[in-house]
C-alpha cells in the first residue's frame, strides 16, 4: 500500500489552483499500474516520485494525466517538491525526468522550479484553431512544450473565451496556450488560459510547464526579467517567472501550494 497526497498547487489557499495527486514510492512501479492509477485520481496530472541513489538527481519524477504520461509538468513538480518538504526532506530536490534534471529550491517564500526555456516561434496554426477558440488574437505561433501559442490583445478577451473543445481536441499536440497583458493598474503583468483537451484536459486550472513559453515571451514584450502571471481559470493560479541572466536556456518558475488530502491507496 502507498501513501498519496493531494495538492493544491501555484496557490495559498485550499480549492484553488491546480490540483495534483503525489505518490513517493520506494520501488519500481508498472507503467500501465500508474496509468491506471492516474485514471482513478482523474486530476489533470498524477505525480509518481522514486528516490534515486544517482549522482545527477535525488528522484525519479514522471507526470501521467488520467489518459497519457505527460514529457513536462510544472505544478505537479511543485506540489512533488511540496510534499517532500512537508514530510522533513531538505533540498533543492533534483528530479529526473523526460525533459531532464529539474531543481526545485526554496528562496523567499516561494518553490522555485528550475525549466527548460521553450520561446515561442512563429508557426502556422490549423484551420479552424482560431475559430475555435474564439476573439481576434494578435499573434500566433508554436513552442516547444508542445502548444499553439496564441496572443490577443487584452486580458478581457482571454477571459471571456469558450472555445469548440471537440474542434482543439482536433490538434496533435498537448493544448493551446492562450495570452494577454494585464489590464492596466493591475497588480501582475500577464494572464494566460490552457486547452488541452486532446490528452484529456479540456482546462488546464494554472500550467505552469506553458510558462517555460510565457516567460520568454513576455519578458521581450515588456522588457523585464522578472514577471508577475494569473493563470485566470475557473480556480485561478498565481506564479513568478524569472528569467535568469546567467542561464538564457532556462525559466525560474515561483509558487506555493497546499496539501487538501492525503490518504492510502490500497492497490
Amino acid at each position: 500500500m502507498n501513501r498519496f497526497h493531494v495538492v493544491d498547487a501555484f496557490t495559498d489557499q485550499p480549492f484553488h489552483g491546480n490540483p495534483a495527486a503525489v505518490l513517493v514510492l520506494d520501488s519500481p512501479y508498472d507503467d500501465a499500474w500508474a496509468q491506471r492509477v492516474a485514471a482513478e485520481f482523474n486530476l489533470s496530472e498524477t505525480a509518481f516520485v522514486r528516490p534515486l541513489a544517482g549522482a545527477d538527481a535525488d528522484y525519479e519524477l514522471r507526470w501521467f494525466t488520467p489518459t497519457t504520461e505527460v514529457d513536462l509538468c510544472g505544478h505537479a513538480t511543485l506540489a512533488a517538491a511540496h510534499v517532500l518538504a512537508a514530510g522533513g526532506a531538505e533540498g533543492p530536490f533534483r528530479f529526473a525526468s523526460r525533459s531532464g534534471v529539474l531543481t526545485v529550491t526554496a528562496r523567499d517564500g516561494l518553490l522555485w522550479l528550475d525549466f527548460p526555456a521553450n520561446p515561442p516561434y512563429a508557426k502556422d496554426v490549423p484551420d479552424g484553431l482560431v475559430a475555435a477558440l474564439g476573439g481576434e488574437p494578435v499573434w500566433a505561433g508554436f513552442s516547444d512544450v508542445n502548444d499553439y501559442f496564441v496572443v490577443y490583445p487584452d486580458e478581457a478577451t482571454v477571459r471571456a473565451l469558450a472555445p469548440d473543445l471537440a474542434e482543439v481536441a482536433r490538434c496533435t499536440v498537448r493544448g493551446v496556450t492562450v495570452t494577454a497583458p494585464a489590464d492596466p493598474g493591475q497588480p501582475y503583468d500577464f494572464v494566460s488560459r490552457l486547452f488541452a483537451p486532446a490528452i484529456g484536459i479540456p482546462e488546464d486550472p494554472v500550467t505552469g510547464s506553458a510558462h517555460t513559453a510565457l516567460g520568454p515571451y513576455w519578458a521581450q514584450r515588456l522588457g523585464r526579467t522578472r514577471l508577475d502571471a494569473v493563470q485566470c481559470s475557473a480556480r485561478g493560479g498565481r506564479l513568478v517567472v524569472e528569467l535568469p541572466a546567467d542561464a538564457p536556456d532556462r525559466v525560474l518558475i515561483g509558487g506555493t501550494a497546499v496539501t487538501v488530502s492525503e490518504g492510502t491507496l490500497r492497490y
